[in-house]
């Protein structure tokens, strides 16, 4: 079972966390954006002065097997045994890619994680979902394994441009949705294009506490740990559509935009409230913007909704909600209910 730490005091906190961890030799993972801005903020710790650094290309295009052979053969250059460690210094790509390089790599070593983004905080760093893209599709190769610790540390937050900021802000209006009316409130009086600081965090905590509570009672996604998935059956189409046609989206607006679509889609089959959907919407849209898809990219979207990992004998599935807070797992829609909710997302 991994630790979540909220930490004000990087250098001490890590510190032990990396002596709970065997360590004959320590590795640590940055791609090159984190290389440049996080690794700084930690490289002058003096327990990390031996430490092995690797270092893959930004962004998700390099979320792949190439980067992941590089970071398994970096390891075995390093002499990396059964017992040494690997830490994670990065946003999802990096903990996604680097939690499973270090769970296959001699059937698996010790991992820290480090986010550095907002999204990778609230979502891909904690919960035990590691992977890499494959085909063109999202996280079509990985495993379930926690790393040993997770740190998250807002100082990383200033690295941050705008639209990474609001990328992992998704995910936290997602989880305000799955929670409770209070939470989603606060999130949508929340002005995450003049954050304040302290409310950010205050906010993150409890983000970050919806997942681990539902991750808890299903850590291999057999029930309620589909609620996370809400936005994400259409957004991970959107998303891969978005990078099949050269123009990749960052995961976050995808789930914002497949909210949008779905949530239509639970007015429409299990009664949420139209005003709360209109709430939603309105707040996305002002934040995110809009995607430039047509009925001619339906085809696309249904092909790719159908490869996602949550389907059931090639039905396409979906996390619905009756209300806030009110989850409705493995539900689904026929082909004209969802281009109906593709058209509400274009035109609604």
């Amino acid at each position: 079972m991994q630790r979540v730490i909220i930490t004000n005091t990087i250098q001490s906190d890590l510190l032990a966390a990396y002596n709970d961890c065997e360590h004959d030799r320590t590795f640590v993972l940055t791609d090159e954006t984190t290389h440049q801005l996080c690794w700084p903020l930690i490289k002058d710790f003096p327990f990390l002065s031996d430490a092995h650094l690797i270092t893959i290309g930004s962004s998700d295009i390099n979320k792949t097997l190439d980067s992941t052979t590089h970071v398994w053969e970096e390891l075995q250059r390093g002499g990396a045994t059964r017992h040494s460690l690997l830490i994670n210094l990065g946003g999802g790509m990096v903990t996604d890619l680097g939690g499973f390089a270090a769970s296959t790599f001699k059937r698996g070593i010790n991992f820290i994680n480090i986010p550095t983004t907002l999204l990778a905080m609230v979502d891909a760093s904690v919960g035990g979902k590691t992977g890499i893209n494959f085909g063109s599709l999202k996280n079509e190769i990985g495993v379930f394994n926690d790393s040993k610790y997770v740190l998250l540390c807002t100082d990383f937050l200033r690295t941050l441009d705008d639209r990474n900021l609001f990328s992992g802000y998704a995910e936290m209006l997602k989880h305000g949705l799955i929670s409770t009316p209070e939470h989603w409130n606060e999130l949508i009086a929340f002005d995450i294009t003049q954050p304040d600081p302290v409310t950010l965090a205050q906010l993150l905590a409890t983000s970050v506490a919806v997942k681990e509570r539902i991750v808890t009672e299903d850590p291999h996604e057999h029930g309620i740990r589909k609620a996370l998935n809400l936005g994400h059956t259409i957004g991970h189409a959107f998303e891969s559509w978005a990078m099949r046609h050269g123009n990749p989206i960052l995961h976050g607006y995808a789930v914002a935009f497949g909210i949008i679509p779905e949530l239509y889609l639970a007015c429409t089959k299990t009664g949420f409230p139209q005003l709360i959907m209109r709430q939603a919407v309105s707040y996305i849209r002002s934040v995110y913007g809009t995607l430039p898809v047509t009925c001619d990219d339906y085809p696309e979207l249904l092909e790719l909704m159908t490869h996602d990992k949550k389907n059931i004998a090639g039905t396409i599935n979906f996390t619905l909600l009756g209300n806030i807070g009110d989850i409705l797992i493995n539900q689904t829609a026929t082909e004209k209910e969802i281009q109906e909710a593709l058209d509400f997302f274009r035109e609604g």
